[in-house]
């Protein structure tokens, strides 16, 4: 094991996140990445976390056993439910899994509301949360239901297992950050809601202990320190040094918009889901599901790849010669349309070009998450609302005083990143690409080495700033084609 005497302590970060395991070696007191590994995860929407322990070996070989401590940050939401002997009882459901869709407006109606779960626990329950994969549970897998004595959450169990796991004296442990992605902890007050979790599978469970931001909660069999881990999007914002007022958009698959804050968020409509963050303040959330795949449909309907599509996006002038796209191709989280698809509006024979496509995939994916951005606002963070700019004549746009990161695939994007700062009326902010959670997970762990107040100030990686003239005409296009009711109906699957 790397010590002091030979150089300074070295610390280890996870992200065991749906796809893939990947681990970060870095210097305490830096942030410096010396070892990098990974290793893939199987396909699907449920996993035996056996699974993820053999990635996390294999992406870890080599650098785990040089750590003096290790933090993991895994997929929220996951369902893994443990016998009284601790060993798992069927495979975790992932966030992923919405086969609890029912399950959720069922919970949501017996405990008095959205208004009531937003003031109690901070977030409207949907099929992702972990409370509504215990009421399937309970309702469909009756004799597994039986079994479970408690429940954990993939990090958690990770973590728990790098300190020995069943048959130690160990205890599986997690942090307020990821448990407030269950639907039974009250973000607000950091306390479990086991009436909650008892309610929705029908008998008691045990709950893991929730340690501090800085905790040690035990030692790997090699003599590391091991930390509390966290949830994937908290790890992101405590690698990215994301702090009050700063807002991260996250162009995945999916698409995230999250921010820190000193309060804790309660919306009622529940589009925003008041998560709490990895340092003792709170991390707002609000996801799409549509995002990155957007624009790799449209990549293939203009007969091109994602570079491509790029450059014929920026070939265009702006707003894509009088073309809007509704970017709902696989129905939608937020705004909650579930069963609706795209809508292409103003397509003639005059602008029907590749660019213009591309360009109007773009500007889509960017207005959407800069409609989430606003919907933070709403909360208290994030900045302020995104209200369409006014100036005096001749003069430009006022600017936005806040920083916006742009991370995720997306934001390897030149048109992604040109066209920002236009949509999110704000300079854009575009670090270095880096595996930010597990760079998170790595922080946490030198936090809770160091057992200092605060986390280590890392300095922050490199980035590239983005400028360009706001342009509001684009998101009010935008904004009609999302409210006209009659469009998206239409357009909903059968």
């Amino acid at each position: 094991m790397q010590g002091p005497d030979a150089g300074g302590h070295l610390v280890a970060g996870v992200d065991s996140s749906t796809q893939s395991c990947k681990v970060v070696l870095c210097r305490a007191e830096d942030g410096t990445v010396v070892g990098r590994g990974s290793a893939p995860h199987p396909p699907g929407t449920e996993a035996d976390p056996a699974a993820w322990w053999t990635a996390l070996l294999q992406a870890g070989d080599g650098l785990l056993e040089r750590a003096d401590a290790v933090g993991v940050a895994g997929q929220q939401h996951g369902m893994i439910v443990l016998d009284s002997g601790g060993e798992v009882i069927r495979p975790a459901l992932l966030w992923n899994d919405l086969r609890s869709a029912s399950a959720a407006a069922e919970l949501v109606a017996e405990f008095g509301g959205p208004r009531w779960w937003a003031s109690h626990v901070g977030s409207v329950p949907t099929a992702s949360f972990t409370v509504t994969k215990l009421r399937w549970l309970a309702r469909h897998e009756p004799s597994s239901a039986a079994r479970a004595a408690s429940v954990v959450l993939p990090h958690d169990w990770l973590t728990w297992r790098l300190c020995g796991g069943a048959g130690t004296s160990a205890r599986p442990a997690t942090d307020r950050g990821d448990a407030s992605g269950t639907g039974y902890f009250s973000t607000a007050s950091g306390d479990w809601r086991s009436d909650l979790a008892e309610a929705a599978i029908g008998h008691p469970l045990e709950l893991p202990r929730v340690a501090g931001p800085a905790d040690v909660v035990g030692q790997t069999a090699w003599g590391a320190a091991v930390s509390a881990g966290t949830g994937d999007n908290m790890g992101a914002a405590l690698g990215l040094g994301l702090g009050p007022g700063d807002l991260a958009v996250s162009i995945g698959t999916s698409g995230t918009a999250f921010a820190v804050s000193h309060v804790p968020a309660a919306d009622p409509s529940g589009a925003v889901a008041g998560f709490a963050d990895a340092t003792g303040r709170f991390l707002p959330l609000v996801c799409t599901v549509n995002a990155g795949l957007v624009l790799s449909a449209a990549a293939s309907l203009a007969g091109t790849d994602l570079d491509g599509l790029s450059a014929l996006a920026l070939a265009a002038e702006p707003g894509a010669g009088g073309i809007t796209l509704l970017p709902y191709l696989d129905g939608e989280r937020t705004p909650d349309r579930p069963g609706a698809t795209g809508v292409l509006r103003g397509l003639t024979t005059r602008n029907a070009t590749r660019e213009n496509l591309a360009r109007a995939a773009a500007e889509a994916v960017l207005a959407s998450l800069a409609d989430a951005a606003d919907l933070l606002a709403g909360q208290g963070a994030g900045g302020q609302a995104a209200a369409a700019p006014e100036a005096a004549d001749g003069d430009p746009p006022p600017r936005r005083e806040r920083r916006v990161l742009l991370i995720g695939g997306g934001a390897r994007s030149a048109a992604v990143c040109a066209l920002a700062p236009g949509l999110f009326y704000s300079p854009v902010l575009v670090p270095e690409p880096e595996e930010y959670v597990a760079l998170g997970a790595a922080r946490q762990a030198a936090w809770a080495l160091a057992r200092t107040p605060e986390p280590p100030a890392w300095p922050p990686r490199p980035t590239a700033t983005y400028t360009g003239a706001a342009q509001p005409e684009i998101r009010e296009r935008h904004a009609a084609l999302r409210d006209d009711t009659a469009a998206w109906k239409e357009s909903a699957a059968p």
